[in-house]
């Protein structure tokens, strides 16, 4: 017998960071400028989701095929800005390297990133298998306590 699906929140408390980050291919036929910008950030994501001190603790993929995009959960703003800078990591040569072949690649590739900090985050899930936020922290059931949004989020009834 099936069990009925549940209603889900992502259980999480500490800082929150959210990272967005992607490349745009501008010019299919020019594969030797946005092949090597493709192939860069799966090293990156497998780098830092097998390290548990990264402070990046999931992700998601999306945009695909012309605006790859990965969504990025992380623990600490000062731990994405470390990974970012770190000589050690993958990121700083693929940085380097992407930025020699911009030089040439006249905007046949392009990249973008954004970076939010949370200050409260409300999520519901319901016959969904762990998704988003929920599956890069926890899920916990939503209560009769925290059954509406706003309560989720942090709010009262009445916010």
């Amino acid at each position: 017998m099936r069990s009925k699906p549940e209603r889900l929140t992502h259980d999480y408390d500490g800082e929150l960071v959210v990272f967005l980050i992607g490349m745009r291919i501008n010019r299919w036929s020019r594969v030797r400028d946005w092949l090597p910008t493709f192939r860069a950030m799966p090293p990156m994501i497998t780098e830092l989701m097998s390290d548990p001190d990264s402070g990046a603790v999931g992700y998601r993929l999306f945009g695909l095929p012309r605006t790859p995009t990965v969504l990025l959960y992380w623990t600490s703003l000062d731990k994405l800005y470390e990974y970012a800078s770190d000589p050690d990591s993958k990121h700083r040569p693929a940085w380097g390297e992407f930025n020699r072949r911009a030089r040439t690649a006249d905007g046949s590739v392009g990249i973008w990133h954004e970076t939010f900090q949370v200050e409260r985050a409300e999520t519901f899930y319901y016959a969904m298998p762990p998704t988003g936020l929920g599956a890069a922290t926890a899920l916990k059931p939503v209560t009769t306590k925290g059954a509406r949004g706003r309560m989720r989020e942090g709010r009262t009834a009445s916010a």
